[in-house]
């Protein structure tokens, strides 16, 4: 019997994609926003594609801002465009 794939939906192109192909954004328990790339970090988690659109068409519309009900630091941002682009390169 086939395992069951973990589906996340992107907030850039709201499509639903298995879990590992999306990085997950997590606010912890604290409140601190950070990237979580082994999908464990305890908190609640938004997902975004390895895409640059996504990021984009996710940051015009505030999409991490109403996930979290919080405002996201502009490091963030830049570590996930850092991350698309290496993704991209890589």
């Amino acid at each position: 019997m086939q395992k069951k794939i973990p589906m996340r939906q992107c907030l850039g192109c709201r499509e639903m994609k298995p879990k590992k192909e999306l990085i997950r954004v997590v606010r912890s328990p604290e409140g601190e926003i950070s990237l979580d790339f082994r999908g464990k970090a305890p908190g609640r988690g938004a997902y975004l594609c390895k895409d640059g659109d996504c990021l984009k068409k996710a940051v015009k519309g505030k999409a991490l801002e109403r996930a979290f009900s919080s405002r996201i630091p502009d490091e963030v941002y830049e570590r996930l465009q850092r991350e698309m682009e290496a993704e991209h390169d890589g």
